[in-house]
């Protein structure tokens, strides 16, 4: 039997591309995003493809009722999910206090607390079953302290570190992943040039995923594509957080 993996924003992106490599792989799919018609697009594709099956379930993971359903399919769904995706996310491109505190709120939801709530739902099914995977899709951002979206991607970096090294020893693998600039329609929605990013600093949304991937299966619990930014990532924990605070802040994509 195929194994099933559920992705969150597998319509564009980083997603996208993640749903494109696990069906290459034959992993049958459960997609997660707020756009119906767009899900049945991209599920009908995949299958198409691939000769998997892609399952659509329409949830804005702000809504907390919609949410709930994504947790139920994790948690006693048919067939069971063994590698969740965490990956839906957006970001705000003005300052902290230009932005209505609901917009701030509704990033969080998204961000943050539907990563911990599908993560919880997951772990619930994956370790009575002894078994599972979990990517969650934070930033290198999150270790810049550059506003809410970076302090938000932190909190899923130290998150999936913690999860992981919890519920390893019973059989779940829970990896960060922490992309910088990638070459998405991410910066494009938050209307930020790619001129605002240096050349070198944008990576291929295929490479993203497949590293990513290669590290899963390699069994790391933090993964940071590219070189380049594994030197960022290391160079940052050395910089005073004064200084990095005046740093433009990298995000993924």
């Amino acid at each position: 039997m195929a194994r099933t993996a559920l992705i969150t924003g597998p319509t564009s992106g980083i997603g996208l591309e993640f749903a494109h490599q696990l069906a290459g792989r034959g992993h049958d799919l459960v997609l997660v995003a707020r756009d119906e018609d767009r899900l049945k697009q991209v599920a009908a594709e995949l299958e198409q493809k691939y000769a998997v099956h892609a399952e659509v379930l329409p949830a804005d993971l702000a809504d907390r009722a919609q949410l709930a359903g994504v947790e139920d399919r994790l948690r006693t769904g048919t067939p069971p999910v063994e590698l969740l995706v965490n990956n839906a996310g957006f970001g705000l491109k003005r300052p902290f206090l230009a932005n209505p505190v609901e917009d701030e709120q509704q990033m969080l939801d998204v961000l943050v607390t539907a990563v911990m709530r599908l993560t919880h739902a997951a772990l619930t099914s994956m370790t009575s079953r002894g078994g599972g995977q979990i990517v969650n899709v934070s930033s290198v951002a999150g270790f810049l302290p550059r506003g809410t979206y970076s302090a938000a991607k932190a909190y899923v970096t130290t998150f999936s570190l913690w999860a992981d090294a919890t519920y390893r020893s019973q059989g779940v693998q829970v990896m960060s992943l922490c992309p910088g600039f990638t070459r998405t329609e991410f910066h494009q929605r938050m209307h930020v040039r790619r001129e605002s990013a240096p050349s070198w600093g944008w990576l291929p949304v295929d490479r993203v995923a497949r590293e990513g991937l290669a590290d899963l299966d390699a069994g790391k619990r933090l993964s940071v594509p590219s070189r380049r930014y594994k030197l960022v990532t290391a160079v940052v924990r050395f910089v005073p957080t004064t200084v990095l605070a005046k740093f433009q802040g990298v995000g993924r994509g």
